[in-house]
């Protein structure tokens, strides 16, 4: 009987195990999105009030590229081929810098939530790249998910120009559709680099060399920046953005890839709007439209039609997958 018990409890222990470690990846995308969600409400709030574009992009690259340097105290160092670091290099400049740069100026003319749904576009961009590079090809229902998709995301820039939103700009709308241009293309691009090496070792050699490229860039506008105001009036989103809304979501999204399938990962970014539009309305940092929900509901209807393409034919070779930040 004490053997039949003791079984018995070894079973029920292993699988709570296994039910937890099933869970666990879904916990991890649904805490990476909803940090990814507060860069546009947070971003949006220090751009306003507090620092300029080029310096809160250096200072964010600083920041995470000394958080990229604390796993070597427990961890050994990766080698990384000669021929690689050219390719780091790339993925630095385009993800890095690029991204950044173009963030935060868009947030800077911008409403957080125009610029929330904008970025949902990542995987009908990934798809359309992947098309003409000959990695993926349209069906039907891609086709009409990339073209309703499309116009969702063109009718949301072009509110920029409407006198009815008042914390739009059209350049603002724009720079965040190249944003998210950019990361579709480090997705497609970089995606062999990344599978290569342990996350870690990716983030430490990306962020450090993007920190390193745009320090003469940022410096003058770092140097002039009065970090003691927003700790004192901005306390918790100044913590957010350096220390919490690059990195840590970084590592849980990888973590969850190793478990989770793309098309998987890819339905959590629709939580990052909602989460963003929330904030930003609690925050009075802008007000939502009702035209601005039609067209994101359009955008939704876009990719959920194309993630359904995927759904149809498990493990495609160019199934889109959520950015990294």
């Amino acid at each position: 009987m004490a053997v039949r018990a003791s079984r018995a409890s070894f079973l029920c222990v292993h699988a709570e195990t296994f039910r937890m470690n099933k869970f666990k990846p879904h916990l991890a995308l649904l805490a990476c999105n909803c940090i990814w969600a507060m860069d546009f409400p947070f971003y949006n709030l220090l751009l306003s009030h507090y620092i300029r574009p080029l310096a809160l992009a250096e200072a964010s690259l600083i920041a995470t590229a000394l958080i990229s340097l604390v796993p070597l105290l427990w961890e050994r160092t990766e080698r990384v081929e000669r021929s690689d670091i050219r390719k780091f290099f790339g993925a630095a400049l385009l993800m890095g810098v690029f991204r950044k740069v173009f963030l935060m100026y868009g947030l800077s003319k911008t409403s957080p939530i125009d610029g929330s749904i904008i970025d949902t576009i990542v995987p009908l961009l990934v798809l359309a790249l992947s098309v003409l590079l000959g990695l993926d090809r349209f069906t039907k229902l891609k086709v009409a998910g990339l073209l309703l998709g499309m116009g969702g995301a063109v009718a949301v820039v072009a509110t920029g120009h409407s006198s009815a939103h008042a914390h739009s700009q059209l350049w603002g709308n724009v720079l965040i559709f190249l944003c998210a241009c950019v990361s579709s293309v480090y997705m497609v691009c970089f995606k062999s680099l990344v599978a290569k090496y342990r996350v870690t070792t990716v983030m430490r050699w990306l962020y450090c060399l993007a920190a390193v490229i745009l320090l003469p860039f940022g410096a003058g506008e770092l140097v002039h920046t009065d970090f003691g105001e927003m700790l004192r009036h901005a306390l918790v989103p100044t913590l957010c953005v350096f220390l919490l809304q690059t990195y840590l979501p970084n590592i849980l999204f990888n973590y969850s890839l190793g478990f989770v399938s793309s098309t998987v990962s890819s339905i959590y970014t629709y939580l990052q709007p909602v989460v963003a539009i929330a904030a930003s309305v609690a925050l009075r940092l802008d007000k939502l439209h009702f035209d601005t929900v039609i067209f994101a509901l359009l955008i939704f209807l876009g990719v959920g039609m194309v993630l359904r393409s995927y759904a149809v034919r498990q493990n495609h070779p160019g199934e889109p997958a959520v950015k990294p930040h």
